[in-house]
């Protein structure tokens, strides 16, 4: 990675809130930020994309759609990026774009992964070399596909001599642990924000609970939070991960439905705040870290972070600023990231975390 080389980063995570978009420069090998900028969805192609996450009727006619139609909004995000970065677009090297997340399904006689967010439309629209579809070749390698921020984060967060886990708490959450220890580990823990957003969207009319404020009017439910813990995916050991279409609104109303008295909607949102937080902190074990350093939107949920701390006791519990990178950015630079991998014939992946037989180099290359 050759210093002065600029890369935009695009992420559309499990949210499905929008887009976040960053420029990198790289800079003795590390990324740098130059500029960010976040393009939030309408509400029209946020139900869009939640509605494409479960079954339905015209399924490919919608997702065809709305594949067009989200790799203008990457194309729109990533030209702002540039222009808020005051650089010329002809310095941008290529784009990393990690595409919106409708299926991911590692299991079975034939998993798959679908991200979509047409990467010819991209370099179409901006001019700019995109690098894309990073999930495939890895599963192709019989690995899980995700995740692949566990490389990146050691590139850039690891420290000689410490004890770190980086949580990413997006719809999704994925942990990785970066010790003196080879290889880097790391897997999803389960849901993060998805159920929890779900809940606020359906009665409270806001895309999200705010600092966990909603949450924290309700007491933990034990029925419901027993049968929840009691799901397969909590006690698989690595590789594993998911997506929002397992932990979905269905998952939650089949364990509503089966519960003799259904509890009060801040009770629900307060047990699924207790979901995540439970889950990270049994994924991470009795051998805890120094520290735990959150990025994603649930960087920003206090409550969460607050119970975090209190049922890792001995474990510092920050979010990733302290360590170079602001918690709202950290995926979409990583995809950036991804992408110089790509352009450099350098693998992507972690073996030790997905399950590939290999390291593989991710992504397939749209030149301008």
């Amino acid at each position: 990675m050759t210093s002065g080389d600029y890369y935009v980063g695009l992420m559309s995570g499990t949210s499905a809130d929008g887009t976040d978009a960053v420029v990198i420069e790289f800079t003795g090998g590390k990324p740098t930020l130059v500029a960010t900028h976040f393009a939030p969805y309408s509400d029209s192609t946020r139900a869009a994309i939640q509605a494409l996450t479960i079954a339905g009727g015209e399924e490919l006619t919608r997702m065809g759609i709305l594949d067009q139609a989200l790799a203008s909004c990457f194309a729109e995000a990533a030209l702002r990026v540039i222009e808020e970065a005051g650089i010329d677009r002809q310095s941008v090297r290529a784009i990393g774009s990690h595409g919106q997340t409708l299926r991911h399904h590692p299991e079975g006689s034939h998993p798959f992964t679908l991200q979509i967010g047409d990467p010819n439309r991209i370099a179409e629209l901006t001019g700019i070399t995109t690098v894309a579809d990073f999930r495939r070749r890895d599963m192709a390698a019989g690995g899980q596909g995700a995740p692949l921020a566990p490389g990146f984060h050691r590139a850039v967060f690891g420290r000689p001599g410490s004890a770190l886990a980086v949580l990413n708490v997006g719809g999704i959450a994925n942990v990785s642990l970066l010790t003196d220890v080879e290889p880097v580990l790391g897997f999803d823990t389960g849901p993060g924000n998805t159920l929890m957003d779900l809940w606020t969207q359906r009665h409270q009319q806001t895309p999200f609970d705010r600092d966990g404020v909603w949450a924290m009017t309700g007491a933990i439910d034990p029925p419901l939070m027993s049968r929840l813990l009691a799901d397969p995916f909590f006690s698989l050991t690595p590789p594993k991960s998911t997506g929002p279409d397992y932990f979905s609104a269905t998952w939650l109303e089949q364990h509503l439905s089966a519960l003799t008295t259904v509890p009060a909607p801040q009770d629900v949102q307060r047990t699924l705040l207790e979901l995540t937080a439970q889950t990270v902190a049994e994924a991470l074990g009795a051998d805890r870290p120094e520290q735990l350093a959150v990025c994603g939107g649930g960087a920003h949920n206090g409550a969460l972070l607050a119970r975090l701390a209190s049922l890792m006791p001995g474990t510092t519990v920050t979010t990733t600023e302290p360590l170079g990178i602001h918690p709202d950015w950290v995926e979409a630079v990583c995809f950036a990231w991804l992408a110089a991998r790509r352009l450099e014939g350098k693998s992507g992946n972690e073996p030790a975390v997905t399950g590939a037989s290999g390291t593989r180099v991710l992504g397939a290359v749209y030149h301008a």
